[in-house]
């Protein structure tokens, strides 16, 4: 399930991070991290698991068990 502006940019300012950082962690450029924010585009779910396991958001077993 992908999730929505407002859940990436909140998961964002958890981690702490700028835009720039955020997109840096999933090895995307600022733009697309930017057009994620906005809701120009759908970040494909497994960018946001990256992006919560990096920043240690969320357990890997709790990834692992669906």
């Amino acid at each position: 399930m992908t999730p929505g502006a407002v859940r990436i940019a909140k998961a964002r300012a958890a981690a702490r991070l700028s835009q720039a950082e955020a997109a840096a962690t999933v090895h995307v450029d600022l733009r697309t991290w930017q057009r994620w924010e906005a809701g120009d585009r759908a970040m494909h779910a497994a960018f946001f698991e990256l992006f919560l396991l990096k920043t240690k958001q969320v357990a890997l077993k709790r990834v692992m068990a669906g």
